[in-house]
Parts: structure tokens; C-alpha cells; sequence
């Protein structure tokens, strides 16, 4: 082992001890203490098993010491695809869709939101859908006898302003 890796220094004065209370206060997050580790989640999991950045073990393990800032300002909370392996799998029934679930919520709540999901938001009040019906599909509707689909944003900008999503400035 190198000295550079003996010498790392984890400033934990930035941790904050109430994160995991946060969770387990929100609906979904009951269960975040009951984890000890184990990564049967992980084992099973087929988007850890794509990508490095999501291992629900190390998230859980995260947000129960407290690194509120590193969790919340990461995008591998939202990498979960709610699969439920893990879930079935779960000795310790800790329900990890629900709790990375939780864990979104507290991001939204302070803001934090992927750029994707704020491009999905633009595309909803701009075409009422998440993606644009052009010319050309609507003829192909018409080729199999279907009717047109016409862009009516109105109801959607309605029930996004309804339930608090606001426009990006």
C-alpha cells in the first residue's frame, strides 16, 4: 500500500448526524436502520451490475453516517431502477425502491433534481408529452386508421403548476 492511501484524512465535521433520521421520517425510509451491510442488495442488483455508481449497500451506508451532502448531490440515488431484487432478497427487510425513494424526496425537497428530470419537465409543458408528435408520426397513425394526436399542453401546465414543479429559469 502506497503512503499517499495511509495518510487519507475523512473530515467528518461536515457529516450530519439527523440525515438518517430525515429518511426514516419520510415515507419509504422506516427501515434504513435495519441495515447492517450485508450487500445481498447489491449482489442482485442489475444496475450496480452496469454501473460502478450505484451500490445501494454503500448509499445506505452513506446516508446512516451522516454525509447528507455527498448522498443528496450525487445522481446514484436516482439510478435505482426499482426492480425489487433487492428488496425480495433483503434479510433484514429494509425495502430499498422505497428508501432510495426517500432519499429523492429530501434531494427534490432542497432542490436537487438530475438535469434529466428537468428536461423531462420542459418537454411535458412544451409538447404535453415527452416527446414531440410531428407530421410524420401522425401520418403513420393514419396508415393503421388511427386519429391524430394533437399537443394539448394546457391540461399538463396545468397539473404540473397545480402540484408545485416549476419552470427552470
Amino acid at each position: 500500500m502506497s503512503k499517499e492511501n495511509d495518510e487519507q484524512i475523512i473530515d467528518v465535521s461536515g457529516f450530519d448526524p439527523h440525515f438518517r433520521d430525515e429518511i426514516a421520517a419520510e415515507p419509504g425510509g422506516e427501515h434504513i436502520r435495519r441495515c447492517y451491510s450485508c450487500s445481498t442488495c447489491t449482489a442482485g442488483c442489475p444496475v450496480a451490475g452496469v454501473t460502478d455508481k450505484y451500490n445501494p449497500r454503500r448509499i445506505i451506508h452513506m446516508a446512516l453516517l451522516g454525509m447528507r451532502e455527498q448522498v443528496l448531490n450525487s445522481d446514484f440515488a436516482w439510478l435505482c431502477s426499482v426492480c425489487y431484487t433487492c428488496y425480495e432478497r433483503c434479510p433484514q427487510d429494509v425495502r430499498i425502491p422505497e428508501l432510495m425513494t426517500a432519499i429523492r424526496n429530501v434531494a427534490v425537497r432542497e432542490g436537487i433534481i438530475p438535469a434529466t428530470f428537468k428536461l423531462q419537465v420542459a418537454k411535458l409543458r412544451e409538447h404535453g408529452r415527452l416527446y414531440e408528435i410531428e407530421a410524420f408520426e401522425n401520418e403513420r397513425r393514419a396508415d393503421y386508421g388511427l386519429p391524430p394526436i394533437e399537443e394539448e399542453t394546457e391540461e399538463v401546465r396545468t397539473l404540473l403548476d397545480h402540484v408545485g414543479v416549476k419552470e427552470e429559469p
